[in-house]
This record gives structure tokens, sequence and C-alpha cells, in this order.
């Protein structure tokens, strides 16, 4: 089928931290092959596996040095050609990362870039001169912290970088740029990829006048960490010569059918109108990987927010929703004052599932996995180290799968590169037994997908007051208690419940809901608080 992406479920699989099978305490291509029957376990329709190409490793892989190789902490091409068979045999399609604004300072391209001013990659990434003062041409700051200029005494020019020195940014105004990456590219789809996750798919082009960023009026106040978002990121991304380079990419993958692509939209303040835009009509991106539910907000308002604010931007786009990913606090722990785990962890895959679009989960969230406690002396994550103690950057979501009670949770026979640590291995796969967080993700993606109404309902959101999520999608109504309080709903006729529910007493047209209660119910289209 060749729109498989839409409404689909992704599982995203972080290769350090899945499966190792050498005992070096990394896990690798040959582990996740291992264990890719509890993937499809779980009912999900494609894997997406973060960066497997080679690195030295200064940002885990998303610092790439060899677009068309596998880095051999993670094996071989053979290991992933072999990866790539048995998810197909398995009915899993296999999305990889894509990291092209930047690359190493250790790709070969930028070693010659910066060597001098007229060698053949001299304008393959992003240098400029000096200000009169020495001071760089204007105000733009990375994401990970400082200006997102470094200067460069070889070339005795400042380099663009939007996250760390190491990640210089290529310059997309060249065509020689855009058309190697689109070969890259293609040596992927010839593999037999079924498509690409886009990082930082907004980054790609910057003003090429180097006009400074004017501060963002909803950030006025200094932050505790990061000043990044102080500024409205006008012109060092989210440029309008995006646009064209996106039709050429889709017209790339639309050469191999069955094959799509996500974006990851990097922004806070116009996420809605860029994505919009990247996936109107059928000649851009597939699907947008949306950021808007991996913040703190956990209340009705914030989720019907985003959804209709989505589709009514882009009424035939597919939005790509998460919860969690590599790169923030796991939402049973970001969102643990709005429920017991376990049951906040079945409450979230019945809501995720519910909603309109593709959705994307994370490894180890079917567990109800929650965030590892790090200290300063197991940190791996640069951020981490910059920004300690107010943030110990994104090691806490990182840490191994757990597969059983034994001390390293059957991830490795070495020692892990990220702890282990009690409470975490206490959710390990083999204890999951009936009624547990796991059966929840196999029942309630189950249910989705034997569902036409949530693969392919429109949503009609009900007027209900906090804490109460209420919507249709066509004939099947979802509700759902965010909060740890009950309350009682009187439903507009007699319902029937249908599927997983939780905490949910239906007596007529009468219906409890406990703690993060929840329940999918035929036969009433309406609700109101009674």
């Amino acid at each position: 089928m060749h729109d498989w992406w839409r409404n689909s479920v992704t599982y995203q699989i972080y290769p350090r931290s899945f499966q190792d099978s050498t005992g070096n305490g990394i896990g690798d291509l040959a582990g996740i092959t291992s264990r890719l029957e509890h993937v499809a376990s779980l009912g999900v329709d494609a894997i997406w596996l973060s960066p497997v190409f080679t690195s030295p490793m200064a940002d885990m892989g998303y610092d790439v040095s060899d677009y068309t190789d596998i880095d051999p902490l993670f094996g071989t091409l053979a290991d992933f050609d072999a990866l790539l068979a048995r998810a197909h045999g398995l009915g899993l399609k296999v999305i990889v990362d894509q990291v092209i604004s930047h690359s190493s300072d250790q790709h070969p391209h930028f070693i010659e870039s910066r060597s001098s001013h007229d060698n053949p990659f001299a304008d393959w990434y992003v240098w400029v001169d000096p200000n009169p003062d020495g001071s760089p041409p204007n105000n733009w700051v990375s994401v990970f912290g400082g200006s997102a200029w470094e200067w460069d005494a070889r070339r005795r020019q400042y380099y663009l970088h939007n996250f760390l020195t190491s990640q210089p940014d290529f310059n997309f105004h060249n065509r020689d740029v855009q058309d190697w990456h689109l070969a890259n590219m293609r040596f992927w789809l010839e593999r037999g990829v079924d498509g690409f996750r886009l990082d930082t798919v907004n980054f790609y082009f910057h003003d090429q006048k180097l006009r400074s960023n004017p501060p963002d009026p909803r950030n006025a106040v200094v932050p505790k960490v990061n000043p990044y978002d102080m500024q409205d990121h006008l012109y060092s991304k989210n440029r309008p010569e995006n646009l064209p380079f996106l039709e050429r990419l889709r017209a790339l993958t639309d050469g191999y059918p069955g094959r799509a692509m996500v974006g990851e939209v990097g922004e806070s303040r116009r996420a809605g109108e860029i994505t919009a835009q990247y996936t109107a009509g059928n000649s851009r991106l597939h699907m947008a990987y949306s950021f808007d539910m991996l913040g703190p907000e956990f209340t009705a308002a914030h989720f019907r927010q985003k959804i209709e604010g989505f589709y009514a931007a882009a009424p035939d786009g597919c939005p790509c929703w998460s919860f969690s990913n590599h790169d923030v606090i796991r939402h049973v722990s970001r969102w643990a004052d709005h429920g017991e785990p376990d049951a906040l962890a079945k409450q979230v895959i019945a809501m995720l599932a519910g909603f309109q679009g593709s959705l994307c989960i994370y490894q180890g969230e079917e567990l109800g996995q929650t965030e590892t406690d790090i200290l300063y002396s197991e940190l791996t994550d640069p951020p981490g180290f910059k920004f300690w103690p107010d943030y110990k950057g994104r090691d806490g979501c990182r840490t191994p799968m757990v597969w059983d009670d034994s001390v390293q949770a059957g991830f490795t026979t070495g020692t892990p590169w990220l702890p282990i640590k009690p409470p975490q291995r206490a959710r390990n796969i083999a204890a999951q037994a009936a009624g547990s967080v796991l059966e929840a993700y196999r029942e309630t993606l189950a249910f989705r997908r034997d569902t036409p109404a949530l693969r392919h309902g429109k949503t009609q959101f009900l007027n209900l007051p906090e804490p109460v999520l209420g919507f249709l999608r066509d004939d099947l109504l979802c509700l759902f208690n965010l909060s740890t309080a009950p309350v009682s709903l009187v439903l507009g006729g007699a319902a029937t419940a249908v599927g997983p529910t939780q905490l949910a007493d239906l007596t007529g047209n009468a219906l409890q809901l406990g703690a993060n209660g929840f329940a999918f119910l035929r036969g009433a289209s309406d609700a109101r608080v009674g």
C-alpha cells in the first residue's frame, strides 16, 4: 500500500540503547534485529532508527562523517541489510534518520572546506567574514547555548553551527550541496528503506543577508537554562527557500513507490504554520513530526488547540503526534503530577491512539518507563555538561531498554554505556504480566488498527470543561479524565463501551470516570459534566 504512512504508528528505536549483541555495552544493528519480534508484537506499522551512520559521536550520531556507511559501533552494511530484511519479513517498514542540515566537523568535505577559500568545497558550508570589530556577523544563537558562529583560524572566518561547534551547517544555497544530499538519500532508497525521518527539517536554509533575529515577545524573561527561545528565529531558520528543496526531496521519494518522509520541525513560535506549509498538498513532506505535545502541558485545552490548529491550517495534511522521544523527559515522569505511573501510561496511549493523524511511540513507552536520574559523573550528553544542574541533558530518557530483571536487564553482557537503575529495571518486559502497561499498548494499538473511525475518521471536539477531553471520531465518542479526581458525565443517549477502558463505569447514559479514566463509546454523540 503506497500510502501506508497515513495514520500509521511508528516505533522509534534509539540504537545505542535497544540491544547489545557484542558485550561492549552499546546497542547495535544485530541486537535490534534480534528484538524485532517484540516491536512487531505491539502492532506498529514502522520503525524509525535514530542515526547509525559513521560518526565521531560528539552528538551520539547526529554528527555524520559518512552518509553512506554504518558506524562500526553499530555494525556493517550487511548488518543493516539483515535488519531491513527481518523487519520487512515481520511486516514492519523501516525509516532512517537523515541529519542533513549539518555534518560532523570530521566530514572530509568540511575538512577540505576549512582548508582554504578556493577549494572545491569552499562554499559547501556557511562561512562569513567577521565584523570590523572582530565579532560574529549577527546575533544568531546555538540551540546548545552560546553563539551560532565559531571562529576558524585556518580560514580566518566564522562558520555557522546551529548545534555543537563540531556540527557545521551546510550551505543549502549551493545547488551542489542539495544534489549531493539527494544522491546520498537515493543510496538508501535503492537499498530498500521505506522512508526518512528528516532531522531539523526547518534549519536547512539561512538568510543570505545574515539579518539578526528579533526578540520573541513571548519570552521576555531570561530563562533559567538557555536563552535560545528568547529570539524569534526568522532568519537563522524557517526560510522560504526550504519549500522548493522539500519539493525536490518529495520528487526523489515519489520515484520509489511506497516511500515516505516525516520532517522534524524544531520550532516553538510558528510550529503550526510551518508544519502546515511543509505538508500542504502532495509535493512536500508526507508528514510533519510535531513537538507540540513534548512539553509539560497536560490539559484538554492544549491537546485540542494543537490538533484543531493543525487541521485548520492544513486540512489535507498529516501530522505525526508523539509524547516522548530521545530528546525530552519521558512523559510518565514529565506528567507525574497528573496520575499514578501505570494509570497515566495506559491513559496516554489510549489518548494518543484516539488522535487524528499518524503516531510515534518511543522505545520503553510500552513499559510505562520513567526518566532515569542521572548523576553528573554519569553524563554523556553535551548540553547536560553545559547547563548542569538546572538541565541534566537528555541521557535520562536514553538509558537502555530493560528486557528482564538481571543486573544489566538483558541489554548487554558488559557495562552499559548509560546506567540501568532499579526503578527502570523494575519495569522490564519479562515482568509485564496481565493488566500491565505492555498489555495495554498491545490492546490499544490493535483497537486502533481494527477501528476505521480511529484510522480515518475526522475529529469533532466536545465543549467540555477541564479536566475532561472529549471528541468524536466519526461515530466513536472518546472521553478522557485528565486528572486524579473522579468526574461524572451525562451522555446524550444510551451508549456502549467498545475497546479498552480504564476506571469507567457506564450505566445507561451516566458515565463515571475515575482517576485517569477513559472510555471509547458508541451510541452517544455528546456528553456534559453533571
